[in-house]
């Protein structure tokens, strides 16, 4: 697999994420019959993607606070704020039409419990994630909530039990074509829908592209059609991109740039922060993945390198073989948290701190392996929330420049970025 060399190895670019798979296939034909006119499975609530599982995750219903005519007027007020060329609503007439005060009130007020909603779901199943979140701007955090809310969905859509694949895969492609018309003409269907074109307005340089990769991703995970074992590490670094690096490409427009840095330039960095969360959540889950979902992300050819069998993982035995094979993954992992350590100068003022404390919380994860023993196969590490917050002033000092050249105790010197 190709891709740009940083100091430490290979990372993944965009142009090593094509080449369809069968999963993918199966997508393009089911995409193919919801262009053709074919019905697909509604969501129970009306909301796709915001089903039981997440309501009861959050602790009531979701979404339901609007009526479509008010939501189609925000969307339509939205558009109109758009940068020329942007967007391409479908009905020229809304570039004329005149909004009252009072439904300015109403549309933003729908924004605000929208973004509201968006940040419970956030908070409910990402913890780490949402407290990085609480430390950034106001705008910022509400638009990496809309962010997330629509990864979340997409992992819904596709791990929703259902009677058939071809179910999925229908309302799959439909939400890829949703994607795609929001992206081009500003069309919602729902007030999630509407968080996410407001985001799209005001950071008008977010990409499609890892929106797309990541509904690529999410099918890696799909039985029978997808992958449940990794010959090798670029194979597994592939999937890494699309369910997790692509977030911090979705996150980097709303970071911003430090002066004098594009996001070209922080790209790289901001696809190891995804990256290295991702291999932290497998090094996490080897044994609940093993027998929840029957799946062993570790590559296989770490595996025999280290003489750890399937068997073995699935009979949750540590053994030496174990621990040596560990201590190599998680030493691999940690190579992306410094790559993206060093990306965070690149950064906006106000969004260092979030994403080092970030990278700190989820880095201690890997710290609390360690201290289990390696024994990832009995033991789910984790940190508490105390944990998270007294880490926050060490997360602070790092963001200094000083910090670059004075180091915390334990800390690597971060090289001066030459930018």
């Amino acid at each position: 697999m190709s891709g740009k060399i940083l100091e430490g190895g290979q990372v993944i670019d965009f142009e090593s994420v094509k080449g369809p798979s069968n999963a993918e296939q199966a997508l393009l034909d089911a995409r193919q019959e919801v262009l053709n006119g074919h019905s697909i499975t509604s969501a129970p609530n009306g909301i796709l993607g915001i089903n039981s599982d997440v309501i009861k995750e959050v602790g009531h219903e979701l979404g339901t606070f609007a009526i479509n005519t008010n939501v189609q007027r925000c969307a339509a007020y939205l558009r109109s704020k758009a940068q020329p060329g942007l967007i391409n609503p479908t009905n020229d007439r809304e570039a004329f039409t005149v909004y009252s005060p009072e439904e300015i009130k109403i549309f933003e007020t729908l924004l605000e419990k929208a973004y509201e909603e968006s940040g419970e779901v956030t908070g409910a199943f990402a913890k780490t994630f949402y407290m990085g979140t609480m430390l950034m701007p106001e705008d910022a955090r509400e638009a990496i909530w809309a962010i997330y809310v629509w990864c979340r969905r997409t992992d819904e859509i596709v791990d929703a039990p259902r009677d058939s694949d071809k179910e999925m895969l229908l309302d799959l492609s439909s939400w890829e074509i949703r994607l795609e018309n929001l992206w081009n003409h500003g069309e919602v269907n729902d007030v999630f829908d509407l968080c996410l074109l407001d985001v799209r307005i005001k950071y008008p340089t977010l990409p499609i592209t890892p929106f797309m990769d990541m509904i690529r991703g999410m099918l890696m995970d799909v039985p029978e059609l997808g992958q449940d074992r990794y010959d090798t590490f670029d194979e597994l670094h592939l999937y890494c991109y699309r369910v997790a690096g692509t977030v911090g490409l979705m996150s980097m427009p709303v970071f911003g740039c430090a002066p004098g840095v594009s996001e070209e330039q922080a790209r790289e960095p901001a696809l190891s922060l995804g990256v290295a969360f991702q291999l932290t959540n497998i090094l996490r889950d080897v044994g609940e993945d093993a027998v929840e979902r029957g799946r062993i992300y570790l590559p296989r050819e770490d595996m025999a390198k280290f003489g750890v069998t399937e068997e073995q993982i699935f009979a949750l035995k540590v053994d030496e073989n174990y621990i040596n094979m560990m201590k190599y993954e998680i030493e691999k992992a940690r190579m992306y948290y410094e790559r993206a350590r060093r990306g965070v100068f690149m950064l906006a003022e106000s969004s260092r701190l979030p994403v080092q404390a970030s990278l700190d919380a989820y880095g201690r994860i890997l710290e609390k392996i360690e201290e289990n023993g390696y024994d990832s196969l009995n033991n789910r590490a984790y940190c508490s929330k105390w944990e998270k917050l007294s880490m926050i002033p060490f997360s602070w000092y790092r963001t200094l420049d000083v910090s670059r050249h004075l180091p915390l105790p334990g800390d690597e010197p971060v090289s001066k970025l030459h930018i």
